[in-house]
């Protein structure tokens, strides 16, 4: 038989693996609070649904329609020439909302407008739970107010699903904004969509979450 050759090569000696903890630290990313519930729904839920209960005879906690999003639009015309524009306006909605919001992009080509299909025209956010109480806390209480010659809002600007629209001429009203920074204003659609079966239902879910409407 023949003889068999041994592996005389010398082994390699494994690598030491790093004990835990050593190496630069790692950073932990910041939680949001657990513990924290927004005002407005705290409102709701020891309030408002108890009102709307008895005014509207609901005999299951349930029944009673609640918001269950904001969605906040902005239309960046001027952004056919200049991308910078709807890039900056897209910054300054995520401020406004505490969200990142999303490039919105023409869906055909318009050659009067100069538009080509896919070309970045505005920016939107879609809020739900927390920050949608938030961001209507400040709307209503800090936003609102600081428009120039306002006289409340049109008590009539329902769909019919109990869903509500408005819109702000200059986004320069909410607190978020530096106003000496600010090198162009645009105007935001904020629309309000509940659970509501009838506008007469939501009107009065918006109406006690203190929406100035006009009487």
């Amino acid at each position: 038989m023949a003889d068999t050759q041994q592996n005389t090569e010398p082994k390699k000696p494994k690598k030491p693996q790093a004990a835990k903890g050593d190496g630069a630290p790692k950073v932990k990313k910041p939680r949001e609070r657990s513990d924290y519930v927004a005002r407005l729904k705290t409102q709701f839920e020891q309030v408002i649904r108890g009102e709307l209960s008895k005014q509207f005879g609901y005999t299951n906690r349930y029944q009673v329609p609640v918001i269950t999003k904001v969605v906040l639009n902005m239309g960046i015309g001027e952004g056919v020439a200049d991308r910078k524009k709807v890039d900056n306006a897209a910054a300054d909605l995520s401020m406004i909302a505490g969200q990142k919001a999303v490039i919105t992009k023409s869906r055909k080509s318009i050659a009067t407008y100069k538009l080509r299909d896919g070309q970045a025209i505005g920016c939107k956010v879609t809020l739900r739970k927390t920050r949608m109480y938030d961001f209507l806390d400040r709307l209503v209480n800090i936003a609102l107010p600081r428009i120039r010659d306002f006289r409340g809002l049109n008590p009539k600007s329902f769909d019919g699903r109990g869903n509500y629209s408005l819109g702000i001429k200059e986004h320069i009203v909410f607190p978020e904004i530096d106003f000496d920074k600010v090198t162009d204003s645009w105007g935001l659609d904020i629309t309000v969509c509940t659970s509501a079966r009838s506008d007469d239902e939501a009107r009065a879910l918006l109406a006690a979450f203190n929406f100035p409407f006009r009487q």
